[in-house]
C-alpha cells in the first residue's frame, strides 16, 4: 500500500496537463495573436487543399480521408491511422506537446512548410467539429 500512493500522485499530475482540444486550440489562436478567432471552414479549406509539395502526400486527406472521423491508412507504409476527430477518438488533441509534433512532421511533408499558429488553430477548429 506504501508503495501504491506514489503511483496514484504521479497518475494524478499526468492527468491533470491533459488538455481539451480546445484549449489546445486557443493556445494556438492566442500564438496567432492579433485577436486571431480560429473557424473551422478555414479548417475544412486547408485539410482538403492540395499542396502537390509531394506526390506521396499532396494532402492530408490522402492519408486520413475525406471524413477526418473515420480512420484513415499511411499512403506508403499502408498503417492504420486512428481518427483524426475527437468524437471518435477521445485522445486526439489532449497533449499538446503530441498535438505540436504531429503538425510539426505532417505540415512539412503535406504543405512543405510549418503551418502557422493560426492554421493549427483552424485546423483544431474544424477536427472538433467533425462528426
Amino acid at each position: 500500500m506504501k508503495h501504491l500512493f506514489p503511483m496514484l500522485l504521479i497518475a494524478a499530475c499526468g492527468a491533470a496537463q491533459a488538455e481539451t482540444p480546445r484549449q489546445v486550440g486557443d493556445n494556438y489562436a492566442a500564438a496567432q495573436g492579433g485577436g486571431f478567432r480560429a473557424t473551422a471552414s478555414r479548417g475544412a479549406d486547408f485539410f482538403a487543399r492540395k499542396f502537390n509539395v509531394s506526390e506521396k502526400f499532396p494532402a492530408c486527406v490522402t492519408c486520413h480521408t475525406d471524413n477526418p472521423a473515420q480512420p484513415g491508412r499511411h499512403a506508403i507504409t499502408g498503417k492504420d491511422i486512428k481518427p483524426l476527430a475527437p468524437v471518435a477518438n477521445a485522445e486526439r488533441l489532449t497533449d499538446p506537446a503530441k498535438v505540436e509534433k504531429w503538425f510539426k512532421r505532417n505540415c512539412k511533408e503535406v504543405a512543405g512548410r510549418e503551418c502557422s499558429a493560426g492554421e493549427k488553430a483552424d485546423f483544431i477548429a474544424f477536427l472538433s467539429e467533425a462528426r
